[in-house]
């Protein structure tokens, strides 16, 4: 990671989790290789890549799950090393395969969790039935989770950590196997989180998705950070462009006002009343505004926002010998 890099992440503020040269080898062989991110507090964090990549395994270093081999990650301004139980107190975890005894109820497992974390009986039948009521479970709560479909027993892992109360909740491949309705409601869930200021870490190979939530990704390859900031930001710096605006719209001197627009890179005037631009926002309304400016009359205004799979496409295509990128 470059010193610019570096720097950024490190100035990020409230930042819960912040890792230095974090790295995981065994033998010879680093599957982590010596990353550096930051992640905000109400932030929603992706961590993508191929499987093998090495995003579990940065997963389970955070967790105190598996050990450092170099470098540090500090969690909650705890070292998940030396202190896995505060880390574990104040952090939720939904990992691939979630367990849960098969033969107890959806309410028994969330009781028997809830007696771990210390709580008393009241408290325990307050926050379980606000839980099963936010992950939509209420009706089958007291039905055997073997009877329960992959994306119920996923809601309700995400259920334990609501009952928890965690600070930050870190999900590994949470959309895996749903089908599309339960991958939607899932993300909902994921959004009401980061609105209540959970700082959530997702780990996926699901692009599409992980973009309909995430603040800011982190591409691994190889065991290294490839890329790394907010959808917007990569796709500048790998296709060149983050937005692609087109306006259609009758005025004088139109494209002089659209290239005066802050975040606007460059205008193509396609024909007298058609203009292309590249941008790294969303400018569609400064682009509006620009228009009634030069007192025109705008007929046709379209976006085409940047996507997390063509970056990642394209990125590959254009390092196939797994050389990394500084970014962000």
């Amino acid at each position: 990671m470059s010193e610019q890099q570096h720097t950024s992440t490190a100035s990020r503020p409230e930042a819960v989790i912040a890792a230095r040269d974090l790295t995981k080898r065994y033998g010879k062989t680093s599957v982590v290789d010596a990353i550096n991110f930051d992640i905000a507090k109400g932030e929603v964090f992706g961590l993508l890549g191929p499987n093998g990549a090495g995003k579990t395994t940065t997963i389970l270093m955070m967790l105190g799950l598996t050990e450092i081999s170099a470098g540090r990650v500090g969690v909650l301004g705890f070292d998940p090393a030396r202190q896995p139980l505060q880390v574990k107190r104040r952090v939720g975890y939904l990992p691939d395969a979630v367990g849960f005894y098969d033969h107890l109820t959806a309410v028994e497992n969330l009781a028997y969790a809830a007696k771990l974390m210390g709580l008393g009986m009241a408290e325990r039948s307050r926050r379980i039935a606000a839980a099963l009521t936010r992950v939509r479970l209420v009706d089958v709560a007291d039905k055997r989770v073997a009877t329960f479909s992959r994306g119920m027993r996923q809601r309700l892992g995400l259920a334990e950590i609501i009952v928890k109360r965690a600070e930050i909740a870190i999900l590994d491949e949470p959309t895996s196997g749903l089908d599309p309705q339960a991958t939607i409601e899932f993300l909902d869930l994921i959004r009401e989180l980061k609105a209540e200021g959970v700082t959530v870490l997702l780990s996926s190979h699901m692009l599409d998705q992980v973009q309909r939530v995430c603040d800011r990704v982190a591409l691994f390859r190889a065991g290294k950070i490839a890329m790394m900031g907010s959808v917007a930001e990569l796709s500048v710096q790998v296709l060149g462009a983050g937005f692609v605006v087109e306006v259609e719209a009758d005025g004088a001197g139109i494209a002089r006002r659209l290239a005066a627009i802050p975040g606007v890179g460059n205008v193509e005037t396609l024909a007298d009343d058609r203009f292309r631009m590249t941008a790294d926002r969303d400018v569609r309304a400064d682009a509006a505004r620009a228009v009634v400016a030069a007192n025109g009359a705008l007929r046709r205004l379209s976006v085409d926002e940047p996507s997390l799979e063509a970056i990642y496409a394209h990125y590959f295509q254009a390092t196939p010998s797994g050389g990394v990128r500084d970014a962000a």
